[in-house]
């Protein structure tokens, strides 16, 4: 179980963690090589074209990480964005799931290049992340880290080191279906306004010239898993996150949220979650 000791006597996230470190970094690399190379190969049965988005990079990229989890976690539950050859190799149904996202924002992020994309898995059990890898790979920065653990950022040909949440600026990174006029409040609050993917926004108080995040998802919908796997780094490094109802941010991956903010400060979460309120 997740935070228990192995056969080996090692610590199931602490692993997971380090056993994954190189595949993340050779699925960011497979991505960026092939950024600005490929063209998007719709999904069929898709609702959106967001949703639709799908390119050879994406495949390829989760297929650099599966084989490597096959290899030390084959006996996991699989939430896999895309429908790869080594997808079916893992159990239906376990008590642990990896939720993986190759490239979260295929389309806005990756293919137009509107904002950082990311790279991103978590390891779960009972419903929480207990572990996590959040790749940006256009901006070189791999984060990682356990659940109520300093989470730690790295950079190319760097050393993992521990990384706090910090009111670094001005900038707020937003989804890109946030209305005009949430932005507008917020830039009138004396904010920058800066698109990304959720993967980048879940571990916005990380990252530099960064001082938030915020999300909003379609009426009728929620936060996907996907979405909240970075939110394991941000609490780590001292963040603060809350949804709509201004209470912290649910734990369990698939409690129903609509709004995501996450900030250093608790002023700023609260400032974005007022800015977006009279858009629910």
């Amino acid at each position: 179980m997740v935070g228990g000791p192995d056969r080996e006597g090692l610590d199931r996230g602490e692993r997971f963690v380090a056993l994954l470190r190189p595949a993340v970094r050779q699925a960011a690399a497979v991505a960026r090589a092939l950024e600005g190379r490929v063209a998007n190969r719709p999904k069929h049965g898709e609702s959106t074209e967001v949703k639709a988005a799908l390119t050879i990079a994406d495949s390829a990229a989760q297929e650099a990480i599966l084989v490597v989890l096959r290899d030390h976690f084959p006996e996991v539950a699989l939430e896999a964005e895309e429908d790869t050859p080594t997808v079916g190799q893992f159990p239906a149904d376990a008590p642990e799931v990896v939720v993986l996202d190759p490239i979260d924002g295929t389309l806005n992020g990756y293919l137009e290049a509107r904002g950082p994309y990311a790279v991103m898995l978590g390891l779960a059990e009972d419903d929480r992340f207990h572990a996590a890898h959040v790749a940006l790979p256009r901006e070189g920065m791999f984060l990682d880290g356990l659940r109520d653990h300093v989470p730690s950022r790295t950079r190319p040909r760097g050393e993992p080191r521990p990384i706090r949440a910090s009111a670094d600026g001005a900038r707020v990174l937003v989804s890109y279906t946030l209305p005009e006029e949430v932005t507008d409040r917020l830039r009138a609050a004396g904010y920058e306004v800066a698109m990304a993917c959720g993967g980048a926004i879940s571990v916005a108080p990380l990252l530099p010239g960064v001082c938030a995040g915020l999300r909003l998802a379609p009426a009728g919908s929620r936060i996907s898993e996907r979405g909240r796997i970075g939110l394991v780094l941000s609490r780590g490094g001292g963040a603060v996150a809350l949804c709509e109802s201004g209470a912290p941010f649910p734990d369990d991956i698939r409690a129903p949220a609509r709004v995501l903010t996450v900030a250093a400060e608790p002023g700023d979460a609260e400032a974005l979650l007022r800015a977006v309120e009279p858009a629910l």
